[in-house]
Formats: structure tokens, C-alpha cells, sequence
């Protein structure tokens, strides 16, 4: 979440849609029951959890009134990050209740959707979990904003690897569900995660750089 590095994930900036073939979205889309409401809900929580945390984020960075309520900006962050973490467990059960409630797709419903699932998760829990480790948990949700710095900037794995893997691993996370799942309508799901994310990027990362030059202002002041 907040590694503070400008630029976003190589791979989905190469990403031209243009010359990606609708057929297979159309197809998949085929076989989606557009009337289930629990595709409104997983849609809406997905939506809904990165825009609190950036909301919240941002108010308490221009106010403090959260780290004056709970007493400490340590104590207002922990409380942060454990309420991203049980949103997110929200967010989790609706895409799944999503998925269970929606037809599969026959050629990935056995040893394909398998084991292209597990390789998704592996590949997206290695990339959640070091950038957890490499951050911290003040790091990761967001303790920038509430005053609690990074002292040097993150740049070995998996930052080497993308700028932004928590996010990105996350993701690969979905498409591994939706796969194991063999789920079109989990498939479906993630162009709105990745849409989503590279939104709150695009707001996060400016405002995150000018966080840390602020604080590099200061610094020079006060020496």
C-alpha cells in the first residue's frame, strides 16, 4: 500500500487493450446470471475498501483528529490497519458468496482452473506477504499519512520487482480464486479490481511523494 515509490505496475502499463480480442470477455460474459445481486455486492465492497482507506488516509493527514481520538498516531494506525484488514475479510467472503452463486466455466472446472489457481495465489501471497514484511505494518497501512515515516526508501524484493506489489499481488490473488473457482464471473471481477487500483495509484503516489518531500524540507531546516 505505501511504499512511496512514483510509477506503477510495468506490466499493466504495457497493457494495450486495444489489441486484446473481446471475444473471450464476450463469451465469458455469456455465462454470467447478470441478475445475481451478489455481483453488485462483491462489486460495491471492492469499490468501497480502497476508497476508505484513502479517504480516511488523507483526512487524518490534513486534521490528526484520528490520532487525537485514539490518543497516539501509532494507536490511530494500528486501529486503521486492523479495520482495512477486516474489511477486506468482507470484501473476500462477497467475491467467494459471488462466485459460489454464479455458473463455472466447464474447461477450467478441474485440473486447469486448478492449477492455474495455485499458481496465481503462490505468486500473489509471495508478493502480499514480503511487501508486508519489507513495510511493516505502519508501512503498509498507510502510517505515512499519520506522521509515521519510513526511514529509507523500500528498493529490495518485491519492490524490484513492481512498485506497487501489494496491490498487484492481491490481484493475483482474485484471478487465482476466480480461476480455482472456475468462475467467469470472477474473471470477469478483475478488470474492475485493476481499474480501481490504478485509480487510488494514480492519487496515492503523488500525494505520498509530497509526504516524504515535505519531510525532507523539514529536515533540511532543522539540520
Amino acid at each position: 500500500m505505501s511504499d512511496w515509490q512514483l510509477g506503477c505496475c510495468e506490466g499493466f502499463d504495457r497493457l494495450d487493450l486495444n489489441k486484446v480480442s473481446l471475444s473471450i470477455f464476450e463469451n465469458m460474459a455469456g455465462l454470467i446470471d447478470w441478475t445475481d445481486p451478489n455481483i453488485l455486492y462483491s462489486a460495491a465492497m471492492i469499490v468501497f475498501k480502497p476508497f476508505y482507506w484513502l479517504g480516511v488516509a488523507r483526512i487524518e493527514w490534513h486534521t490528526h483528529i484520528f490520532s487525537a481520538l485514539c490518543g497516539s498516531a501509532y494507536r490511530a494506525c494500528y486501529l486503521f490497519g486492523i479495520s482495512i484488514l477486516m474489511m477486506g475479510c468482507v470484501r473476500d467472503w462477497r467475491f467467494n458468496e459471488m462466485m459460489a452463486s454464479q455458473p463455472k466455466l466447464d474447461m477450467l472446472d478441474g485440473s486447469l482452473g486448478a492449477t492455474l489457481g495455485v499458481l496465481f495465489i503462490v505468486m500473489g501471497s509471495t508478493l502480499v506477504l514480503t511487501s508486508f514484511w519489507a513495510l511493516g505494518f505502519t508501512g503498509t497501512f498507510l502510517g505515512d499519512y499519520f506522521g509515521i515515516y519510513l526511514e529509507d526508501r523500500v528498493t529490495g524484493f518485491p519492490f524490484n520487482v513492481t512498485d506497487n506489489p501489494m496491490y498487484w499481488g492481491t490481484t493475483m490473488n482474485f484471478v487465482g480464486f476466480a480461476f480455482w473457482n472456475a468462475s467467469p464471473a470472477g474473471l470477469m471481477m478483475i478488470s474492475l479490481i485493476v481499474l480501481i487500483y490504478k485509480i487510488i495509484i494514480y492519487f496515492e503516489e503523488p500525494f505520498t511523494a509530497m509526504i516524504y518531500r515535505e519531510k525532507a524540507e523539514r529536515g533540511k531546516k532543522s539540520a
